[in-house]
């Protein structure tokens, strides 16, 4: 008597039942379970241009600068004594270059009255151009020098944050040392995948952010050439992308195969004395079969479930009514 309710139930099953669709082969995703690294477009360091003593800091990690921004300031105590001993220079040239210039006025007076030679009125031309070639380079060395205090002046070479300060005031440093660290031009995930998954990849797939089907996306734009420690570099876009924190890990899927499975809606499902159920028709009979589900996909927007056993291709599978 009980084998033959069991049967019963079987073959009538619960529920009114409506649509009937053949079960074939569909090809879903296999997505990878990785972490993402938020990483700066832009890494560049400031640095300072000349060596010397640190005698102002304007930013600390986490200020926001602007492109060409002061960031600090880099004072060489040898340049202002150089600059010195140019302007001593300078004052020495221009007294000596008036005295010449009243020579030369004297010798064309002279020369009119025929006192002196020719030869002697040439000698003192010479010395004035002389002399005004001599403060010519003293200011063009001036010059240098002035710019050469200018390059203190640290600027910021991109707008965006800073992430690290090495340095502190006082600090003594050389040129090219860098001042400050600063990310700009927005953010992106970097991606370390095992490269047996490298020939999977390509530019333009789509990436889900989170651990789980439906979360935000975004867009493998580079896939590195150069495999290092068995790993593939990736970098993905993604809208809107938190960019607070710079290094932040963020879970995300990776597609990296592709593989045909048997899906059926998951109203076709139903549980029964802890097993599951899919409905089939066959032979004008309707038949509950056994079955053992695997995960939930979405399909076009409506959530399947695998079969891994119990049916087969072909076989027209009974959707209920909703």
């Amino acid at each position: 008597m009980l084998r033959l309710i069991l049967t019963l139930v079987f073959l009538t099953g619960s529920g009114a039942y409506g649509d009937v669709f053949q079960l074939q082969p569909t090809s879903i995703t296999e997505w990878k379970a990785v972490y993402g690294e938020v990483e700066p477009r832009d890494l560049v360091p400031a640095r300072a241009r000349i060596g010397g003593t640190i005698v102002a800091l304007e930013v600390t990690e986490g200020d926001r600068v602007a492109e060409g921004a002061r960031i600090a300031v880099v004072v060489d105590d040898k340049l202002v004594f150089q600059q010195e001993a140019v302007d001593a220079q300078l004052a020495g040239l221009t007294t000596q270059l008036a005295t010449a210039q009243a020579d030369l006025e004297r010798g064309e007076s002279l020369r009119e009255r025929g006192v002196i030679t020719v030869q002697r009125l040439d000698q003192l031309r010479t010395a004035v151009d002389v002399l005004e070639n001599n403060i010519k380079s003293a200011q063009a060395e001036r010059l240098v020098l002035e710019q050469r205090v200018a390059e203190g002046a640290v600027l910021s070479p991109v707008n965006g944050v800073v992430l690290s300060v090495p340095v502190a005031r006082g600090s003594v440093i050389n040129p090219g040392e860098p001042i400050a660290q600063i990310a700009g031009g927005g953010v992106f995930l970097r991606l370390a995948l095992p490269e047996r998954h490298a020939d999977s990849l390509t530019e333009g797939d789509q990436i889900e952010l989170g651990t789980q089907a439906g979360g935000a996306q975004g867009t493998l734009v580079k896939l590195y050439p150069q495999i290092e420690a068995g790993r593939v570099l990736a970098d993905v876009e993604v809208p809107d992308l938190d960019a607070r924190f710079i290094g932040r890990r963020l879970p995300v899927r990776v597609p990296v195969a592709q593989r045909a499975a048997l899906m059926v809606p998951v109203a076709a499902v139903s549980q029964l004395g802890g097993l599951d159920f899919v409905t089939i028709e066959t032979h004008g009979d309707q038949v509950q079969r056994t079955v053992v589900p695997g995960r939930t996909v979405m399909i076009d927007g409506h959530a399947h479930r695998e079969i891994l056993s119990g049916l087969r291709a072909g076989d027209m599978v009974v959707t209920p009514d909703e």
